[in-house]
């Protein structure tokens, strides 16, 4: 592990990378040394300065692996307990899932205004995905790492959503069914005319003409900026809340006053964060069944 804070913070806010290194790019060995590379290379990356070189040949294999091994975990819990369902009175884990799926449901009956068999599952996936990836982030920051570091590995970030690729990949997701469903529903035409004949409308067909690029100004603007707020805020948020981890960490090897505040700090935030994780959970969800009812909607 990193010795001094600045190593320490910068080591737990690297990703785990994998990609491809230009040809005569100079790496910095463990040993001190530094090996040319005489043609472009796919590796693992020794630190932040080679991710950053890779550019966009490059893989966070610690975010897509606990992303897509969180999610098969969600499945295979949601698969057990719907073989354990009956028409008794549920208890325990079952219970709560149960809860959790009524939950949603009521919440996609109130929120969205349209017919589809996709939102309601969506939402699910979506709120308990997003939760289980926050959620990681009430494990102690040096616990995962520094067992990674005991096999080998010498990064290791376990919060998927602390990673702006994942939360805006998600995002683009979303948008991606916005404009399907735009224009499923209201035809080519109709997704064109919301485009430009609104906010600003005109009974003369020469103003209406004039305001028709000013519309689509500011109507693309808008469409363009949900998925964008929708990955960032997500981001923001967590990556936040990772980042005063880590800072309350750094306490413990301060002293054994600091050591006690930070324990004591530790424990509030965790507390804390529950509540952050759940809403951003919730918000996310929520963004997602509201951007999904407006694409529903055919005026």
């Amino acid at each position: 592990m990193a010795g001094n804070s600045q190593e320490y913070i910068s080591h737990h806010l690297t990703n785990l990378t994998y990609g491809k290194l230009p040809a005569g790019y100079v790496r910095e060995n463990k040993d001190g040394t530094t090996t040319e590379l005489t043609e472009a290379t796919w590796t693992f990356a020794h630190g932040g300065a080679e991710a950053s070189a890779m550019g966009f040949n490059a893989v966070h294999v610690d975010s897509l692996g606990w992303s897509f091994g969180l999610g098969a975990l969600i499945m295979f819990l949601f698969w057990r307990m719907a073989k354990k369902a009956t028409t008794g009175v549920p208890s325990g884990f079952l219970n709560f899932v149960e809860m959790i799926v009524e939950f949603i449901d009521n919440t996609v009956k109130e929120s969205f205004h349209g017919r589809s068999a996709l939102v309601a599952p969506l939402a699910l996936t979506i709120f308990t995905w997003v939760f289980m990836m926050n959620f990681m982030d009430l494990i102690p920051v040096d616990v995962l790492p520094t067992l990674a570091m005991a096999v080998g590995i010498d990064y290791m970030k376990v919060v998927p959503s602390t990673d702006v690729n994942v939360t805006l990949g998600m995002a683009i997701f979303v948008f991606a069914l916005m404009i399907f469903y735009s224009i499923k529903i209201k035809g080519i035409g109709g997704f064109v005319a919301e485009l430009t004949l609104q906010p600003f409308s005109a009974k003369n067909p020469v103003v209406q003409a004039i305001f028709i690029p000013v519309n689509f100004f500011l109507e693309i603007v808008a469409l363009i900026a949900k998925p964008i707020s929708l990955g960032l805020r997500l981001f923001g948020n967590m990556y936040a809340g990772e980042m005063i981890f880590i800072l309350i960490a750094l306490m413990f090897s301060a002293g054994i006053a600091l050591g006690l505040m930070a324990g004591v700090l530790q424990w509030a935030w965790a507390v804390f964060h529950i509540l952050v994780i759940t809403l951003q959970a919730f918000i996310f969800m929520m963004l997602t069944i509201v951007y999904l009812s407006m694409a529903h909607e055919d005026h």
